[in-house]
């Protein structure tokens, strides 16, 4: 490489984004990179000539390390929908501008669906003008819902808190016993994608019967099935423990979320803000069957819970960074890293590149044939699929009996 990396992260954060990032500046430096500047907020950011220069920041080996185990993005994120480049040209000279001025070379964006869709318009704009930049998109969400890739880093270490912290309330709730029993419903993240829902599979083992029920957004949710479901089984055990995806809805469409308030907060690419799906669901359930209820939402926690991240997670966000450096180094734009997978058992994925047109806007949602008939549960071949992800652990390295994070100094207003 002869000229200067930029890289940027956008969207919903992970235990894992920040492992692509040590991924692309570790590899960007090896390549012969003479500087890897940080976008500060994504392409936001950037068109304020927001960002820094990360050999500023990363210093020594352990500082990649503590990159590696540091929650959210290092470098901050953003939300921020490109135009369409034939009705807004001066957004794209205004960028081209500033990476031209830093002499960028490559550029790479870590994020998901909507962040492929910057790297889609951006590359567009570098063809239609001439410019020889290098725009390559870094895979990442929890959500898992990236098309052209088997999973997503980010999605191991959630699917891994997830079976976990379900194991937990599992537990918890057999504590107390009341006369008409209890029922605790546990959201879980994902929108219109059931991949993290159907992690909480994860919590069934030999010393654990896991959740009584599983409700993906992949199938129509029933009231009035659901209700049926949660009386038979009080009939037979003091406590009920149902995992539900905040993306799920009824016939009509609606999300169930919306049965109890209005949504409100809709971002720039028109997702509304899905919350208080457990809790409408308790108020629901207690209304008809006067049993204790507890909603648990488990909102950004899951996502940014490095403590019990997956090593197979972090070791593979590392690697799509390194891909993405190197598929720009080979000439490659306009493209997507991918995890393909070689082997369940024993587990092997390697990386390949893909049109991002075919990936930016598309979602990838759970295989019908991956969640039972009646909508309530998921089958054999989804554990198959997320077991292996969740494999390993990556120590904290911790200091006073906390984890130690790589701190950046946040600008403040």
């Amino acid at each position: 490489m002869k000229g200067n990396v930029i890289v940027g992260q956008s969207g919903g954060p992970t235990a894992a984004i920040n492992s692509s990032l040590a991924g692309v500046y570790r590899t960007a430096r090896d390549r012969g990179a003479n500087k890897v500047y940080g976008m500060l907020h994504g392409v936001k950011g950037l068109m304020e000539e927001k960002y820094i220069d990360l050999s500023e920041h990363i210093k020594s080996d352990l500082d990649v390390e503590l990159l590696k185990r540091t929650p959210a993005a290092y470098l901050g994120s953003c939300r921020y929908k490109l135009p369409d480049i034939h009705q807004d040209m001066s957004t794209y000279e205004k960028i081209f501008e500033i990476l031209n001025k830093l002499d960028i070379e490559t550029f790479i964006y870590i994020g998901g669906n909507d962040s492929m869709d910057t790297i889609k318009k951006l590359s567009d704009y570098s063809l239609l003008t001439g410019s020889e930049i290098k725009f390559i998109g870094c895979p990442k969400t929890i959500d898992n819902d990236l098309a052209l890739t088997d999973h997503t880093p980010g999605y191991g270490s959630a699917a891994k808190y997830i079976g976990t912290s379900v194991k937990e309330i599992i537990r918890d709730s057999y504590c107390l016993e009341y006369d008409k029993g209890v029922v605790t419903i546990v959201e879980i993240m994902g929108r219109n994608a059931g991949w993290l829902t159907g992690a909480s599979i994860l919590a069934k083992g030999e010393d654990c019967v896991g959740p009584d029920l599983i409700y993906l957004p992949e199938v129509v949710f029933d009231l009035n099935k659901f209700k049926e479901k949660v009386i038979k089984l009080l009939e037979k055990q003091p406590s009920v423990v149902v995992a539900v995806s905040e993306g799920i809805h009824t016939s009509d469409g609606k999300y169930v979320c919306e049965l109890g308030s209005s949504v409100d907060f809709v971002d720039a690419f028109g997702h509304k803000q899905l919350t208080g799906t457990a809790s409408y669901l308790c108020s629901f359930i207690a209304g008809e069957l006067g049993c204790k209820t507890r909603a648990i939402e488990l909102s950004t926690l899951q996502r940014s819970g490095s403590h019990l991240a997956s090593r197979v997670d972090i070791l593979e966000a590392y690697q799509v960074g390194g891909a993405a450096v190197l598929a720009a180094d080979e000439g490659d734009t306009g493209k997507m890293v991918t995890l393909v997978r070689h082997s369940d058992d024993p587990y092997q994925c390697g990386t390949e590149v893909k049109d991002v047109h075919k990936i930016a806007n598309d979602e990838k949602l759970v295989p019908r044939e991956w969640i039972s008939k009646d909508g309530s549960y998921v089958t054999n071949e989804f554990i198959t699929y997320v077991r292996p992800l969740i494999q390993g652990d990556v120590s904290p390295i911790m200091v006073d009996g906390i984890p130690r994070h790589l701190f950046r100094p946040v600008e403040r207003k």
